[in-house]
């Protein structure tokens, strides 16, 4: 069961304060009960005249039983008692004080969730939630119990009220509203409408949602989506009802948004002033992020800096998944906090830990972004949809669609934003979207003078290309890649760009894609210019769409021309992207046309012999590839430049010794070349390689390891 859920969402509220599980050590007794009174007053005057959607009656008793506390705390308080003056003191009395501002305060917390939380996630936890205020009734009762009252001087009037109320709570019994159960009943009969294949009348949705739940406008819709899909995020395999279920509820609440509200205005922003200047913010956060501290089980002991991907390795420690995975791949086979000797190197993820940096990063206002499987959207998204969401999902695209083919520009927009996000959780949606019609409508979009449905649109189709059926579809509409590229050329906003570029990597994983993208005009001058002079996410998209089209023999003049060459050689000196770019360069190295043209980059040899130095184990490997075609195919003052480059030589030795099987392959093949142009040259030893025995074991043969496949990692963006 969720237990957890009542203080959930911190998107919405704020999370409760520590003081709610600990017990106030350091209060007097004139403190403690000055505080006791200040609480309860509070909750009284906050909540009583709040009418509630679900839980009346077991709020309302709760809050009556509070305002007695009132009284008893304001009597204390003006006695004086617990001063030094006070007879009535009693060590029984302070500890029963201090428990009861335990449950004052989560008394507090159960009442104010009720008032401000989602009303549908209230129904679907009425059974829970009941069970919440039954526990806090019989913590009183017991509390009440072994109260001393005959020890507190107090009034008669105040005592009758004190013993009242005890018997009451005594006899308290789990109490389950009727009429939110038969509520919650019928949301899950609209549940098992859908699962059945049959739409719900709309007059019954109208009825449920408007009249009983008082949901009347498109944003309060979307509020309450946006908190379902939040449970889902951060308590999925803790939760009752299962993710699935709740990811059902979510697919019907939003078909509903649209059917009853249409596309009335629901605080999206869709139009903007001046779409090429970037958005605000960012900078000023991470200046403010700098001055929190992060807690330190938060932190990777290897990067020491936050955990975006907590994963835990076999001698027990947590460490950040990119820093551990480095740190295995560069051969160790020690824990770098302990020392201890690994067992293996399997790493298991620490979602538990995952969990409490988002909801703290979430409450301290610090944004949070996983690039692993493990990721907010892809929980949302591991929530098997039942068939309930798939056919509540289909009735809103058939609704999102008639608005993109026929809807005003205000719709239009709203209806590719949803697309989009609809696109973003599993195949299934990928697959009806594009079914439905929805690729020719976007591609009209593409070429919006509308800065936000442009955007909108090349990442919805950004999102529907991930599957597989859909990039075959895209390919295929008449002028969809054009326009793709267009936007990437001259899009309204940075992350339209960014977006298109990521969606030409996406379709260009298909080998009869690559030269058809590489050939439209300005494509690969566009992505070039995106990799010097993009955003670190920017350029990320354009290196890897540019390695995705060298791997296609017949685009390397194109590269050429285009400027991908130089870009690329000049992502070297950029950390994250310079293993992708080594790996495109080693593929265009191949041909004598691409290894001619690196090696009259200036740049190329001493950037490589960089990456050489201080790139990831694959980059090493790209890279000393790279420099070995470069001196077969790359001519002689290439290969002269590689050769009499500084350092080579230790490098090299360094790589022979340190790096993966195929990089020690390349290295030893390079090796030989420089031994022989030295032999030729000098008619003397080598440079420290003669101890190298299989480096001379086939002095003339360079053919063997030619054809092994570059090696790198690359994922397609969901957005």
């Amino acid at each position: 069961m969720a237990t957890a859920a009542i203080f959930s969402s911190l998107r919405r509220r704020r999370s409760p304060s520590l003081d709610a599980f600990l017990a106030p050590v350091d209060l007097s007794g004139v403190s403690l009960v000055q505080t006791l009174a200040s609480i309860s007053t509070e909750v009284v005057s906050c909540f009583s005249g709040v009418r509630f959607s679900f839980q009346r009656r077991n709020a309302r008793s709760l809050i009556r039983k509070i305002e007695i506390f009132v009284v008893l705390f304001e009597f204390l308080v003006d006695s004086g008692w617990g001063s030094r003056n006070s007879t009535s003191s009693s060590s029984t009395a302070l500890l029963c004080l201090k428990e009861l501002y335990l449950l004052l305060y989560r008394s507090k917390i159960l009442v104010d969730y009720c008032a401000q939380s989602s009303k549908l996630w209230l129904l679907l936890q009425n059974p829970s939630i009941s069970g919440y205020f039954h526990d806090l009734n019989q913590e009183i009762s017991t509390l009440l119990d072994v109260f001393p009252v005959n020890d507190l001087g107090l009034s008669d009037d105040i005592r009758e009220q004190i013993e009242l109320l005890q018997r009451q709570a005594g006899k308290s019994r789990l109490y389950i509203d009727k009429h939110d159960e038969s509520l919650r009943d019928a949301f899950y009969s609209f549940l098992d409408g859908f699962e059945n294949g049959k739409i719900p009348n709309s007059a019954a949705l109208r009825s449920f949602f408007q009249e009983k739940l008082g949901i009347r406008d498109s944003m309060s819709c979307r509020t309450e989506i946006e908190f379902l899909e939040e449970q889902i995020v951060n308590h999925d395999g803790d939760l009752e009802p299962t993710g699935s279920v709740i990811n059902g509820f979510v697919a019907i609440t939003r078909y509903c948004r649209f059917l009853l509200f249409g596309f009335e205005d629901d605080g999206l922003e869709w139009r903007i002033e001046n779409p090429k200047k970037p958005r605000k913010g960012f900078v000023a956060q991470e200046i403010g992020d700098t001055f929190i501290t992060v807690p330190k089980d938060f932190v990777c002991p290897i990067s020491l800096d936050l955990m975006t991907d907590p994963v835990i390795i076999s001698t027990g420690q947590t460490y950040d998944r990119s820093s551990i995975s480095r740190w295995i791949e560069e051969g160790h086979c020690t824990c770098p906090k302990t020392g201890q000797m690994l067992m293996d190197s399997r790493i298991v993820p620490n979602r538990a830990l995952k969990n409490l940096i988002v909801q703290w990063c979430t409450a301290s206002g610090i944004s949070y972004e996983s690039e692993f499987t493990d990721s907010p959207n892809e929980a949302f998204a591991s929530a098997l949809p039942t068939r309930a969401a798939v056919e509540a999902n289909k009735a809103t695209v058939s609704i999102l669609i008639q608005y993109l083919a026929d809807g005003s520009e205000a719709a239009q927009t709203v209806a590719a934003r949803e697309i989009r996000l609809l696109a973003k959780t599993g195949k299934e949606n990928r697959a009806f979207i594009a079914e439905a019609g929805a690729i020719p409508h976007l591609r009209r979009l593409l070429k919006s003078e509308n800065a936000v449905a442009q955007e909108n649109s090349v990442t919805a189709m950004l999102n529907l290309s991930i599957y597989e059926k859909n990039k075959s579809r895209i390919m295929e509409e008449d002028d969809c890649l054009e326009s793709i590229v267009s936007v990437l050329v001259k899009g309204l906003t940075v992350e339209a760009q960014e977006n298109a570029a990521a969606t030409l990597f996406s379709l260009s994983a298909v080998h009869e894609y690559k030269k058809r993208i590489a050939i439209v005009d300005q494509c690969v001058e566009a992505l070039a210019s995106l990799l010097q002079n993009g955003t670190p996410r920017g350029k990320k998209d354009a290196v890897t769409a540019l390695y995705n089209l060298s791997t296609h023999p017949e685009n390397c003049s194109r590269m050429i021309e285009g400027g991908g060459v130089a870009s690329l050689v000049g992502a070297l000196k950029n950390e994250g992207v310079a293993e992708e770019a080594a790996g495109a360069l080693a593929l265009l190295v191949r041909q004598s046309l691409g290894a001619e043209a690196i090696g009259r980059e200036e740049s190329a040899v001493a950037g490589l012999m960089g990456m050489m130095r201080c790139g990831t184990p694959r980059g090493k490997e790209n890279a000393v590839a790279a420099l070995l075609e470069l001196c077969r195919s790359g001519g002689a003052a290439a290969a002269e430049k590689v050769l009499r480059a500084p350092a080579i030589a230790g490098l090299l030795q360094t790589l022979l010794f340190t790096g993966t099987k195929r990089a020690r392959r390349k290295a030893a093949s390079l090796a030989r070349v420089f031994q022989r142009r030295e032999n030729a040259a000098m008619r003397s030893g080598g440079y420290g390689f003669v101890g190298n025995s299989n480096g001379n074991r086939d002095g003339g043969s360079f053919t063997t390891d030619v054809s092994v496949p570059i090696s790198i990692s690359i994922s397609v963006p969901v957005l």
